[in-house]
């Protein structure tokens, strides 16, 4: 009973973080630090001590992966915060399926916007240049022939991929 209540917990936080990015293209600090709370939390409520060390590892491979994304000036601190929450409410495992899947849901979110943005021609010729860029180690031609006039918000695509985690999608799983 309490592990639904996590994750409906969970949910509400990823809808309350989505609606903030798409409306302010920021997400409050304080979501994201009662997610954390309430994974901790709960974790330990329901397994004590190793529970809190799950829910600490949950944060800390959110945090690590998504702070990489930060550096590289993919992301914003907000989208690191919000995933550190995520991986504290589902743990080490939920955290790294959530991260690719996230990924993996930012890149079609993207593309759809660049193919809204300037049309589905338009789109292909430049991701055909970016990619013959990146293979002749042009990063700068390509962060150029990518740049779009407006910001992602990638609070959409943490919450779609952690939603197709908790739908059953685990990509890894044998």
């Amino acid at each position: 009973m309490t592990g639904s209540l996590v994750v409906v917990l969970l949910i509400a936080m990823l809808a309350i973080a989505t609606y903030a990015d798409l409306r302010s293209s920021r997400i409050p600090n304080a979501v994201s630090i009662a997610g954390i709370g309430i994974g901790a939390i709960s974790h330990a409520y329901l397994a004590g001590f190793q529970g809190l060390l799950f829910s600490l590892a949950g944060l800390g491979v959110g945090f690590g992966l998504f702070f990489i994304l930060y550096v590289s000036g993919g992301i914003g601190a907000g989208d690191v915060k919000l995933m550190s929450a995520v991986g504290a409410m589902l743990g080490p495992y939920g955290a790294v399926i959530s991260v690719f899947l996230a990924i993996l849901c930012g890149g079609v979110y993207a593309i759809l916007a660049m193919s809204y943005h300037w049309g589905l021609m338009a789109t292909g010729q430049k991701l055909a240049c970016a990619t013959k860029s990146v293979v002749q180690f042009r990063p700068e031609a390509w962060a150029h022939e990518l740049k779009l006039p407006f910001r992602l918000r990638y609070g959409l695509a943490i919450t779609g991929g952690t939603l197709l985690f908790l739908s059953g999608l685990h990509p890894f799983a044998g």
